[in-house]
């Protein structure tokens, strides 16, 4: 049976996730040319591994629904968004090769990778029991009035 997170925000993050991976990693069996000229010239087998990172994508999409597994999964999705940024380098990097988008766009990719990252960490990580997670924001808030106090201020 499918269990998913009890918060709305951690539910929606989660299925967006799965939903978000499953569609781009299809894509890359859909339309294999769009991703071909991503890849770096220093990698074989260009097209090979479009498939390959397509079948992991729509894998990492599936397993993050999977509560056993979700976090691996998870880790899964932030190993394979590290093994392609090498490719959004390439794309920053050659924009002659991608006419159809600006040069701002394709260097806005790079720190976008970093949004990514934290949905899928955040969105697969354990659950906290509402307690537990309410005594870690007090403790955060603690230490960041500790921080912003003047120096000397408490003594």
């Amino acid at each position: 049976m499918l269990q998913l997170p009890k918060r709305r925000g951690r539910r929606f993050a989660l299925l967006g996730l799965s939903v978000f991976w499953v569609v781009a990693g299809v894509n890359h069996f859909v339309s294999p040319d769009f991703y071909v000229p991503m890849m770096p010239p220093y990698l074989p087998g260009h097209l090979e591994l479009v498939y390959l990172s397509g079948v992991f994508e729509i894998l990492g999409g599936i397993l993050v629904l999977v509560p056993r597994v979700r976090a691996m999964a998870g880790w899964g999705l932030v190993a394979l968004l590290l093994a392609i940024f090498p490719a959004n380098i390439h794309m920053a990097l050659s924009p002659e090769l991608f006419s159809d988008m600006s040069t701002g766009a394709l260097y806005a990719r790079l720190p976008f990778q970093a949004v990514f990252l934290a949905w899928a960490y955040w969105a697969t990580r354990p659950e906290v029991a509402e307690s537990a997670e309410q005594s870690e924001l007090t403790v955060v808030m603690g230490l960041i009035e500790e921080l912003s106090e003047p120096a000397g201020a408490g003594n």
